[in-house]
């Protein structure tokens, strides 16, 4: 099967893509039967042989779904936009403390010990409390 796609061509940044018509299973940077326009993303300006378009689409080509909204905004074909659907990036898992620190003190109470929060306020009190040290005076003996 044909299709028509973006090829991209250009320096890092600064990217620009060739409109080529190549077998469905080749890499979009791989060999092509035909070179149909190129498209400048920055300038957004694009140079598309309409005719030939026409005529492989006629064909049977299947165009992708950017290089077919493109086609529909320069007008060489009518119809209405596809929806063009991206994977976002999925964020980090992030396991949450606080569903560990629950399961701590169910834990310690089984085994009979302090629940670990009350250990940990614990000495969160002793370290807040100042601690005052006394001069103990020892007899010197004459």
């Amino acid at each position: 099967m044909l299709t028509i796609r973006f090829s991209r061509v250009g320096r890092k940044n600064k990217a620009q893509f060739r409109i080529v018509l190549q077998q469905h299973t080749m890499t979009p940077t791989g060999k092509h039967i035909a070179v149909l326009g190129s498209y400048d993303p920055h300038q957004k300006k694009a140079v598309i042989k309409a005719d030939k378009v026409k005529e492989w689409i006629a064909k049977g080509a299947q165009v992708s779904d950017s290089a077919y909204n493109l086609f529909i905004r320069e007008g060489v074909i009518e119809g209405k936009k596809r929806a063009v659907k991206m994977e976002r990036p999925k964020p980090p898992v992030v396991e949450e403390a606080p569903a560990k620190a629950e399961a701590a003190p169910a834990v310690a109470e089984k085994a009979g010990e302090a629940p670990a929060e009350t250990v940990v306020e614990e000495k969160a009190a002793e370290a807040a409390t100042p601690v005052v040290e006394e001069k103990v005076e020892t007899p010197v003996a004459a």
